[in-house]
C-alpha cells in the first residue's frame, strides 16, 4: 500500500469534492507507487481561498532576551560560532528557522575589539543597531561606523564583516536575512574570505557622504547593482525626515506616518528581496485595521504601545521585536500621550510587488474578498 491517503473535499461549486471509493483508493495507491497523485485530492489544500500563513504573531521582548544574548559572550567566541547570534524562532516556522514567513532574524552580540570573519552569501542581510558604541561593518571595502537605530545593508554577494572597535562597548544588533527564502529557491551559496578579512579601500563612511544627501546624487555616480549604494541609513536623518513629513501630512489611516527606505539611484527598494520602512505614530495615535500579503517584522525603535493582530492584543516597548504574518488583520497604537512611537519594519514587499502578488484590504471593505489596491 502507498502512503496514507488524504482527500481534501469542499461542498462548494467549482471546488474538488470527490468521494472515496474502493476503486479510487486503489487508483491513488497505484499513482503513489509512481510518485504521482490525483490533483483533486489536494487541490483545495494547495489552492486556498486566501493566504494561510504558517507563521503566528509573536512578541520577542528585549528585556527577556537581552541577558541570554549577553550570556553568549561568555559561552562561545566569534571564531567558534562564526556569528554569535540568538535567533528568533517563530513556532510555526521552526522547520526553516524563520522569524516570520521566509524572513530570518536574530540578535548578535560582540565585545570591544572583536571582529567576525569576512564572508559572503546569496542571502541578503540587514543590521539594525540596538545598543553599544563603536560598532562597524565593512561591505566590499566600504567601512561604516554604526550607532543606535542605524540601519545597514549587507547585500547578497557582497563581502562583509562586522566588529566593535577596541575603544567601544559591548554591542547588540538585530540581524535580518532572507535565508529561508533563498534556501526555498535552492539558490544559497556561502563563502569565507580567503584572508578572513578585507581591506578598507575607501574613506570611512564614504557611502553616506556620497549617497546620503537628500535630493542629491554624485555627478557621474552610475550604479548598476540591484541593491542600494547607500549601505548605511542613519537614525538621526531618518527621524528628522519622519518628523518633517508628519508636519505636512495626516498620514495613512492604516500606517500613520510611514516612509520607506529607498535605493537613491532608483528610488526603488533597498534590496531586491527585502524592503525596510520606518513609521511614526503620533502621541495617542491608533491606526485602523487592515491586512496585506507579505510578512512583516517590526522593531520598536522608539516608544511603547500595542498592536492588535487577528483580534488579539500584543503589547510592546522599546527594543521589542514583533511580527505580523501575511494576510493577518493588524492595527497599531501609541501608548504615550506626549511622545512619538517609531516602528522599524523589515519585510518581503519587494518580492510581493515584483511578482504581482501584493494585495491589501481595509477592515470592513469589499466583503473580505477584493483588494484595496
Amino acid at each position: 500500500m502507498g502512503r496514507k491517503h488524504e482527500n481534501y473535499r469542499e461542498d462548494t461549486p467549482g471546488r474538488a469534492n470527490v468521494a472515496d471509493t474502493p476503486e479510487l483508493l486503489a487508483y491513488y495507491d497505484e499513482l503513489d507507487r509512481l510518485d504521482a497523485g490525483a490533483l483533486w485530492t489536494v487541490a483545495n489544500r494547495i489552492e486556498p481561498w486566501e493566504p494561510v500563513s504558517q507563521s503566528v504573531p509573536v512578541v520577542w521582548r528585549y528585556g527577556e532576551l537581552r541577558g541570554h544574548v549577553l550570556r553568549s559572550l561568555d559561552l562561545v567566541t566569534p571564531e567558534e560560532a562564526g556569528r554569535r547570534v540568538v535567533y528568533l524562532s517563530n513556532p510555526g516556522r521552526r522547520d526553516v528557522a524563520a522569524a516570520v514567513g521566509w524572513i530570518y532574524a536574530g540578535l548578535q552580540a560582540m565585545k570591544p575589539g572583536e571582529a567576525a570573519s569576512a564572508h559572503r552569501h546569496s542571502a541578503s542581510a540587514i543590521r539594525f543597531i540596538m545598543e553599544g558604541e563603536g560598532a562597524y561593518t565593512v561591505v566590499d571595502g566600504h567601512k561604516m561606523t554604526l550607532g543606535r537605530n542605524d540601519f545597514v545593508l549587507t547585500p547578497n554577494g557582497t563581502w562583509h564583516e562586522h566588529g566593535v572597535e577596541a575603544a567601544g562597548s559591548t554591542c547588540i544588533w538585530q540581524d535580518g536575512l532572507d535565508i529561508p527564502f533563498v534556501n526555498a529557491m535552492e539558490a544559497n551559496f556561502y563563502e569565507v574570505h580567503p584572508d578572513l578579512a578585507q581591506a578598507v579601500a575607501f574613506e570611512v563612511d564614504d557611502v553616506t557622504k556620497s549617497w546620503g544627501n537628500p535630493g542629491l546624487a554624485p555627478a557621474g555616480g552610475a550604479w548598476t547593482e540591484g541593491y542600494s549604494p547607500l549601505f548605511k541609513y542613519e537614525w538621526l536623518a531618518t527621524y528628522e525626515a519622519l518628523c518633517n513629513y508628519a508636519g505636512c501630512t495626516d498620514g495613512s489611516p492604516h500606517d500613520g506616518v510611514l516612509m520607506e527606505y529607498v535605493n537613491p539611484a532608483t528610488n526603488g527598494p533597498v534590496m531586491q528581496t527585502m524592503g525596510a520602512s520606518m513609521q511614526l505614530l503620533r502621541p495617542g495615535e491608533r491606526t485602523e485595521a487592515h491586512r496585506h500579503t507579505g510578512s512583516f517584522l517590526y522593531h520598536v525603535a522608539r516608544g511603547s504601545g500595542h498592536s492588535i493582530i487577528d483580534g488579539r492584543r500584543y503589547d510592546w516597548s522599546e527594543r521589542d521585536i514583533f511580527c505580523v504574518p501575511s494576510w493577518a488583520w493588524h492595527e497599531h497604537a501609541n501608548a504615550s500621550g506626549t511622545e512619538d512611537a517609531c516602528l522599524f519594519c523589515l519585510s518581503d514587499l519587494p518580492v510581493m510587488r515584483a511578482l504581482g502578488l501584493y494585495r491589501e484590504q481595509a477592515f470592513g471593505e469589499n466583503g473580505g474578498r477584493q483588494p484595496l489596491v
